[in-house]
């Protein structure tokens, strides 16, 4: 069969990896000038990421990926034993063993929280493990976690919510979140480990994946935003070149433009979803390093910052860092360069700098992911026959994560299998 792939995002070189590997011809089509979607580097210098992405243990779907195109995962991931290392102390930390006991032992063993508390904590989880980890659709995380102890909340639930769902704990769905938890804490050995990228974020996934698209007989159009797409007999018609089938692997927003005249009930879904930015800080200080690669941050009015990372010790540039403001609505308000000023105060303020840092550059991805609401009606993949959708955003269990993406691009290329 004649695929077109419109988006080459992670989404959209899932599919067209899977289609290509299934024998059809592959078209993959895609508006920016190079591959990657929200998870690619900066063309121009210095070189940086448009964000920070984390994996974790559990995103088995898109290591496979990575190492199908030829990305050795094991060097150009470093892959690290959850930890929540804050600047003045050591939060929760799991060690390697089976999933439940790691998880007690480090809950049991974190000395900062009040024993009473730690207990809560376990009774708490034990009754979400024993319901499956599912919950009332219309449950936000932090009525979910109305009993679970204040410490816990606020060093544990609360980064871990915003880290996965990028939704404060009030407006987040307690039933991803929930499944997310089952996933990374319970999903089989070293599936809670986080893994950094060594690598420039182009170099995981989108580069490679281009070569091994083109190496395999795919064609790639970068730089051309589709306009039109039409029913054509059996098929579709993309910009006049006929197809047998197409996925729709843009965002969200583009999806809708082009399947309002086709398929109005899920253009109306796709165009309703909100969505919500993440900023990222890059600070410079020659000669500093922190604590830590990868450290968790209070956050608060005049604290925007989640999490900082050490890029000298993941092996890119040393003396930067990126600083990370998930949930960023209110700070996109208040403009970029209020928002790297109140992260340097902030980074000042907790860390300690072998020389005075200063702002690098602030980048904003303003549609970074949708808004993981309670009760949220996300669109189905199938839009009509021929015609799919994959991207984060589809129907399913997760929230908008690198792994949901690949997940759904694999679940489009295997539609067009079975078609």
């Amino acid at each position: 069969m004649k695929i077109a792939i419109v988006g080459g995002g992670w989404a959209g070189l899932a599919a067209a990896v899977g289609a290509t590997e299934a024998g059809h011809r592959v078209t993959l089509i895609e508006m920016a000038p190079q591959l990657g979607g929200r998870a690619r580097s900066l063309a121009q210098p210095p070189q940086l990421d448009n964000g920070q992405h984390i994996l974790i243990g559990a995103y088995r779907q898109s290591l496979a990926l990575m190492r199908r195109v030829g990305v050795d995962a094991d060097r150009a991931l470093l892959r690290l034993p959850l930890r929540l290392r804050y600047p003045g102390h050591e939060g929760l930390r799991l060690r390697p063993g089976p999933p439940i006991l790691a998880f007690a032992r480090a809950v049991l063993s974190y000395r900062a929280w009040p024993l009473a508390a730690r207990l809560r904590f376990l009774g708490q989880s034990l009754v979400w493990a024993l319901a499956g980890f599912r919950c009332a659709a219309d449950l936000s995380v932090a009525q979910l976690c109305r009993r679970v102890p204040e410490p816990v909340r606020r060093e544990l639930i609360a980064p871990l919510c915003v880290a996965a769902l990028n939704t404060p704990a009030e407006q987040a769905s307690a039933q991803v979140f929930l499944r997310v938890l089952r996933d990374a804490l319970f999903d089989g050995p070293g599936s809670s480990d986080l893994l950094l990228p060594r690598r420039p974020l182009s170099e995981l996934l989108a580069e490679p994946a281009g070569q091994w698209l083109q190496a395999h007989g795919a064609e790639i159009l970068l730089g051309r935003r589709v306009q039109q797409l039409r029913a054509e007999g059996a098929g579709w018609s993309v910009d006049g070149q006929p197809f047998d089938a197409v996925v729709l692997a843009c965002p969200a927003p583009e999806a809708a433009r082009l399947t309002t005249p086709l398929a109005a009930h899920w253009a109306r879904q796709a165009a309703a979803l909100r969505f919500e930015p993440i900023i990222t800080v890059y600070l410079h200080s020659p000669g500093s390093t922190l604590p830590a690669p990868m450290l968790a941050l209070q956050d608060g009015p005049a604290a925007p910052a989640q999490f900082a990372f050490d890029l000298g010790q993941l092996g890119h540039a040393p003396g930067r860092f990126a600083f990370v403001i998930s949930g960023a609505a209110a700070w996109i308000e208040r403009g970029l360069e209020a928002a790297g000023a109140a992260t340097l105060d902030q980074a000042l303020a907790v860390l300690r700098w072998h020389s005075p840092p200063s702002v690098l550059r602030v980048l904003a991805e303003k549609r970074a992911t949708f808004a993981c609401t309670p009760g949220l009606q996300r669109p189905p993949a199938a839009i009509a026959p021929g015609l799919w959708a994959a991207g984060d955003y589809i129907d399913g269990p997760y929230p908008a994560t690198l792994e949901g993406a690949v997940r759904a691009g694999q679940a489009a290329a295997a539609a067009i299998k079975q078609a």
